[in-house]
């Protein structure tokens, strides 16, 4: 091999030796922030269908459409975006799925009726369907092995903030208020569409992941971008570098995508489709429908909305949580000692009359779902090599996207015929399922790099 060649086939244990510096932490926030977008546009769905059903005489099945569009089309998104980063590059992918949702989520502010604001939050998700994995996949490739977790959880916290901030500017955008006159809730829209093309435009600065570039056979080019991390970290921590252990120095190699249905693989592929299918219940089921669950408990639209934006509040807060502990607790048992917590606290919730239980018991719920999540997101990344890392992710993710179009159909219906109590005590069975499917098929992954997970 060339010296250029034997740079490339070391840029990721280069990677993984540096020490933490404020370049990785700029790199995180970038990154990050995007997050945020998704997941304002996620739980976005919750919030409109309130809203609506009183200002367009919305009935279930129109309200179902309404958060459903948006994951029909993450589903379609995550499949086709993430398979598209394994092949052109995770950069690329990031300034092509934040600039279609910019430009969709403009246009979505303008619907004049309920069929063209279905269409246009479908082609949002589609924009928007691959940004978590394409989170995932970036600042794993990026961040040292030591810090890998609490860093990825610490760019989810920025990210989460977005929840929160959607159903607090719902709450008093309700049907009915107009600022400039027009519609509250088109105001939600823009600010997303506003949003994120600023955010494309800091995301124009970011690098190509030098694993990739390895991986494609573009080693000198890898070689380039890891020399200029390593003079930043260097010139920003004021000492010498470590050195490269020689053991950790292992090529990756390009990955036919079919390889996850081969060998150990498979296993870890099976694993992760299980998965995602079950922690969109416990997970998503919660963010998108306890707006609609609420009025259906006897409050009005904007009492609902004010006690979602209160409960929501434990979604950025679970995640700062998350972040000292990620690194130190084996993955696998925090997803599934944070999954159990959602399984109690979801059936608190379900079960709950009082105003105070119902916030507190909700509070508690997406605490633990953001120390879920954070320790979910990490994994993913940790358990599919660099040549199908993205792809492998994003048609595991895109699961759970088809998974959250039926939901609201089905869970809509049972909240009416059977009660809340009835849907978040399914939802608890299910995120037990989900703790055995961790327990019995995953692997270890906690301190160890990617190439030799």
């Amino acid at each position: 091999m060339t010296d250029t060649a034997v740079a490339g086939a070391r840029a990721a244990a280069r990677l993984d030796r540096l020490p933490p510096s404020r370049w990785h932490r700029r790199l995180t926030l970038t990154v990050g922030i995007g997050a945020f977008f998704d997941l304002y546009e996620i739980f976005l769905g919750g919030v409109l269908a309130a809203v609506l059903a009183a200002q367009w005489h919305l009935g279930d099945v129109a309200k179902s459409a309404v958060i459903a569009a948006g994951f029909l089309g993450m589903f379609v998104g995550a499949n086709v975006l993430s398979v598209l980063a394994d092949r052109f590059g995770r950069r690329r992918m990031f300034l092509v799925n934040l600039g279609g949702y910019a430009a969709c989520s403009l246009a979505c502010a303008l619907a004049p009726d309920l069929r063209a604001l279905l269409v246009l939050r479908f082609l949002c998700g589609l924009g928007l369907g691959a940004e978590l994995v394409l989170v995932d996949t970036y600042l794993a490739e990026f961040l040292p092995r030591a810090v890998r977790g609490r860093y990825i959880a610490l760019a989810y916290t920025f990210g989460f903030a977005g929840v929160p901030v959607a159903a607090l500017l719902g709450a008093r955008l309700v049907a009915g208020h107009q600022l400039l006159g027009i519609d509250g809730w088109r105001w939600l829209l823009v600010a997303g569409a506003l949003g994120a093309a600023f955010i494309q435009l800091m995301r124009r600065q970011l690098p190509e992941s030098p694993r990739w570039l390895m991986v494609q056979g573009r080693e000198e080019e890898a070689a380039r971008i890891v020399r200029g991390i390593e003079e930043r970290v260097a010139h920003e921590t004021g000492r010498t570098l470590p050195s490269v252990p020689e053991a950790e120095t292992v090529p990756e190699r390009r990955v036919p995508l079919g390889e996850m249905f081969r060998g150990d693989f498979r296993r870890r592929t099976v694993m992760w489709w299980l998965f995602q299918v079950l922690q969109t219940v416990g997970y998503y089921g919660f963010g998108s429908l306890a707006p609609v669950v609420l009025t259906a408990k006897g409050h009005t639209v904007t009492e609902s909305l004010l006690y979602a934006a209160l409960s929501y509040c434990g979604y950025p807060i679970g995640s700062a949580l998350s972040v000292p502990i990620v690194d130190r607790i084996e993955r696998r048992t925090l997803i599934i000692a944070a999954a159990l917590g959602i399984a109690g606290c979801g059936l608190a919730f379900g079960f709950a009359d009082a105003t105070w239980a119902i916030v507190a018991f909700g509070f508690l719920l997406t605490v633990c779902s953001n120390v879920f999540s954070n320790a979910f997101h990490v994994y993913q990344t940790e358990i599919f090599p660099t040549g199908m890392r993205s792809s492998a992710i994003g048609i595991a993710y895109s699961l759970s996207r088809l998974t959250s179009v039926v939901l609201p159909f089905v869970a809509l219906t049972l909240l009416d015929r059977l009660g809340a109590a009835a849907v978040f005590t399914g939802s608890a069975v299910l995120m037990v399922l989900l703790c055995l499917d961790v327990a019995l098929l995953g692997p270890r992954t906690t301190g160890r790099s990617l190439e030799r997970i």
